[in-house]
């Protein structure tokens, strides 16, 4: 039997795998203390400087700095005013950094040696990492420490989520990828609320890295992934680990038996087939993951600079950060809902909600911005990031669907790249406003409606068997968008250079 028709005798969505995707569902609540920590750790009080009249230098200055707000920062105890002030800023982007480097590291390497290593290693480091932060004798140590933890907070997101996937048969797949991000939301809420009740910065970072201990220890039970396991050429292993699930999840398997065709194809390749350089080499995945590159950066421009326009209202910092995870909750229903339906799809509900935040965005620079309207322009674009917070959740979904098992992580380690280079560019759009005021949501706007016209490019994955090798994106029974009759000919001069 094939490899779903196994998850179908083991169970789809199991006792087994609602407890194994509810530990790996759960750890997105830590992922996301760690993201927004230099939100509040870094919060800059209102301070005044004794003696303005005097002329001091620049040490002289921090000596004379008197910070009227009670708070405990990073900027409190390392006087990061002024001139220093940058390193504030510098570390939440050490971070970013971060992100970015785990994303293409982590995935190709999990791809090769397995999603269970690279997560439990990655996890591991990444609490260190996160005592290292709250210990820190010093701004340097602090700053290295944030770009190590953004270097193992990006890479296992990315192979936590695939591993949601893949412990679960297709059919569950865009509600586990949707849980992912509903619960990273939560998360982003529930840390404005540890930061209300825990102000001083380092027992703040304390307590959200704290979490990651016991998610670290509920992950050690997890299996390997048995997806991986078969497009890995491994059938015996992946027979073990379904066994394993059929036995916690009460179905008898004991005569289940993979058949070898797609597992030989994969072992005969030796692993050449896995691997980033596939993503050009193989002509379906070039094309393909040139569209997802654009769409992943657009998602990442526009959500980023609307909740950076939506954030420049005055009021509790807490309630902010809170409001910032909350305000994308809605999205995650009204996707689930659509990428579901036959009429609607992955495809068809991407490039809409890309479309519709496009259009928020062309809306909000119509408004005229004068107090009367303020609401308005305010409302228009937090309808704006509800949409693109949706676009986001399904490209997630639909990225996964759209690679084959064995190059998968490293599909969605290069879109997660290019969604990291349009969150640094974020925060230099608002500055397009010397130009003219309407110049950043222009920007905005161009990005989500040409990004939701490329996504009408690619193949609608639902309903459709998921893909375990490279070879089967060149077979005729899986017709693609992207793909004309030219294209299919040369796939398959691609396949036959290959063997």
């Amino acid at each position: 039997m094939d490899l779903e028709e196994a998850f179908e005798i083991v169970g789809e969505f199991g006792p087994f795998q609602k407890r194994a995707v509810c530990v790996l569902v759960l750890t997105q609540v830590y992922m996301a203390c760690q993201s927004m920590l230099i939100v509040l750790v870094g919060h800059t009080p209102e301070y005044r400087i004794e003696q303005q009249g005097t002329a001091f230098g620049q040490q002289e200055v921090l000596h004379h700095v008197i910070f009227t707000e009670d708070t405990d920062s990073i900027v409190t105890e390392w006087l990061l005013i002024k001139q220093q002030a940058y390193k504030v800023s510098l570390a939440g982007s050490l971070f970013f950094a971060g992100l970015l480097v785990g994303n293409v590291v982590f995935g190709p390497l999990s791809d090769k040696i397995g999603r269970r290593p690279v997560y439990l290693a990655g996890f591991f480091f990444e609490v260190v990492f996160g005592y290292v932060t709250a210990l820190a004798p010093s701004y340097e140590v602090f700053a290295v420490s944030r770009l190590l933890v953004g270097l193992m907070n990006g890479g296992i997101g990315l192979v936590c989520f695939v591993l949601t996937q893949e412990y679960v048969g297709k059919s569950y797949w865009a509600m586990t990828g949707t849980l992912t991000s509903m619960t990273f939301a939560v998360g982003i809420a529930l840390f404005g609320a540890l930061g209300y009740l825990i102000q001083p910065w380092r027992s703040l970072a304390i307590a959200a890295n704290s979490s990651g201990v016991l998610f670290f220890l509920l992950s050690v039970t997890l299996p390997e992934s048995p997806r991986w396991l078969y497009s890995q050429g491994q059938t015996g292993r992946a027979e073990e680990v379904l066994r394993y699930m059929a036995l916690r999840n009460g179905n008898a398997a004991n005569h289940l038996m993979l058949q070898g065709v797609g597992s030989a194809k994969a072992s005969n390749h030796d692993n050449r087939g896995a691997g980033v350089l596939q993503l050009v080499i193989h002509p379906v995945l070039r094309l393909r993951t040139m569209v997802l590159m654009y769409i992943w950066y657009a998602c990442s421009l526009v959500y980023y600079g609307l909740t950076l326009g939506a954030s420049e209202t005055s009021g509790n910092r807490y309630v902010n950060v809170a409001m910032y995870g909350l305000v994308e909750l809605p999205a995650y229903p009204l996707c689930l809902y659509f990428i579901n339906k036959n009429w609607a799809g992955r495809r068809k509900s991407m490039a809409s909600f890309l479309f519709l935040a496009g259009s928020a965005c062309l809306c909000t620079m119509l408004v005229p911005e004068n107090t009367g309207t303020l609401l308005s322009v305010t409302l228009l674009a937090l309808v704006g990031k509800l949409m693109v917070s949706a676009a986001f959740n399904i490209a997630y979904v639909y990225t996964s669907e759209l690679y084959p098992t064995v190059i998968r992580n490293a599909g969605l380690g290069v879109c997660s790249m290019s969604c990291r280079v349009g969150g640094i560019l974020a925060p230099f759009v608002p500055s397009m406003r010397a130009v003219h005021t309407s110049m950043p949501f222009t920007v905005f706007s161009l990005s989500g409606l040409s990004a939701g016209c490329l996504g009408l490019l690619l193949p609608e994955t639902l309903n459709k068997p998921a893909v375990e090798t490279l070879e089967e994106l060149v077979s005729p029974t899986h017709s693609r968008v992207l793909e004309s009759k030219a294209l299919l000919y040369e796939g398959y001069k691609w396949k036959s250079n290959h063997k």
